[in-house]
């Protein structure tokens, strides 16, 4: 298959190496400086664990002419920057599908208008990276590989989707979901990787401060838990399914799983790396966020109290800050229900205990 990777960043570069890997005639398009490190070192992708590097040389290309031909063009890259590049990809009628691979809190209307519905296609790109000069440092590879979400717009499946699938698919490392719900799929990673990026600049874009300070781990816990309900309420289902879970952990347990992923030190490359060098994406996407759940009736004071922290010129929250009172209220239930079955097992093993002495 012929195609372009319009978007020469971690994640872009990491898709057009393994594509080539793969036996794709692929072309990766860059420009200004990215262009020439590409042009001089090779695609360069670091494991960010380990620190080995593996070095590929793909075709570069400057621009997307209108009349290039391509069968699939990857736009891999933060969602203010697509939008910017909507009028070149709508100049060029040649190229079949677009598969438009990032966030998206606002939906494929844009996408759509500029483009035209028959050559949308909607996924996000896994797992994470950032950049340090010529070299990609990427989130390692994973033996179960990664799994990448594809789908159409309007949620059906067709040939052209398995097609792109199965291309994408033959990258070393990958799997492919072709899912039905893509569009709803994308605004609920929004709402769950928003309000953690905003408390993380809430405490100075610094992973190790906020999980020593209690209050942003509130606010990003509750903010995702707020744009969830009104994504829902603005009638998004939640997707995937799984996230509905996040109702049912008591606050505690919640601030400490969310505390112990937050320690991991890979994460550091996919969430403050990330959020470091992408402020303007996750300020537009949460500003997208934003707007969709004022059209409910949804109530979001975390989410109003991260916003302000979206601007880097707003003070951070104090070093450790633990003023928000976390709601132990609602450990109540859970405790009861733990205390009653250990109490009901106690019981039970009392009485077997007594008819076997009686049967003795």
């Amino acid at each position: 298959m012929k195609m372009l990777v319009y978007g020469a960043g971690p994640l872009g570069s990491l898709f057009a190496a393994r594509l080539d890997e793969a036996g794709h005639d692929v072309a990766l398009l860059a420009r200004g400086q990215r262009l020439a490190d590409l042009r001089e070192h090779g695609v360069i992708l670091e494991d960010s664990v380990t620190g080995e590097r593996e070095v590929t040389r793909v075709k570069v290309v400057e621009a997307l002419a209108p009349d290039d031909f391509y069968d699939v063009v990857l736009v891999v890259m933060r969602k203010n920057h697509a939008l910017d590049i909507l009028p070149v990809l709508a100049a060029n009628q040649r190229v079949p599908t677009v598969l438009f691979m990032m966030n998206n809190a606002a939906g494929p209307e844009a996408l759509i208008e500029a483009v035209g519905k028959e050559r949308v296609l909607l996924g996000f790109p896994l797992p994470g990276g950032h950049r340090d000069g010529p070299v990609m440092r990427m989130v390692p590879d994973r033996d179960a590989g990664w799994e990448i979400p594809i789908g159409e717009v309007d949620g059906r499946i067709t040939a052209r989707t398995r097609r792109v699938a199965a291309a994408l698919a033959q990258m070393r490392g990958y799997k492919v979901d072709i899912r039905t719900d893509m569009d709803a799929w994308l605004r609920h990673h929004v709402a769950i990787v928003g309000p953690l990026a905003a408390a993380l600049y809430a405490t100075d874009t610094d992973q190790g401060r906020m999980v020593r300070t209690r209050d942003a781990l509130v606010l990003g816990t509750r903010g995702m838990k707020e744009a969830l309900r009104g994504l829902e309420q603005a009638g998004y289902p939640i997707s995937p399914p799984v996230l509905r879970a996040l109702f049912a952990v008591p606050e505690p347990l919640l601030l400490s799983l969310v505390r112990g992923l937050l320690s991991i030190e890979s994460l550091k490359v996919s969430l403050e790396g990330h959020a470091r060098a992408a402020r303007d994406e996750m300020t537009h996407l949460m500003l997208e966020l934003r707007e969709v759940i004022a059209t409910t009736d949804a109530e979001t004071p975390a989410l109003e109290r991260l916003y302000p922290h979206l601007d880097a010129e707003t003070p951070p929250l104090h070093d450790a800050s633990c003023k928000i009172p976390v709601r132990w209220q609602e450990m109540v239930v859970p405790t009861l229900v733990t205390v009653g079955t250990l109490a009901g097992v106690v019981l039970i093993t009392r009485r077997l205990c007594a008819r076997k002495k009686k049967s003795a």
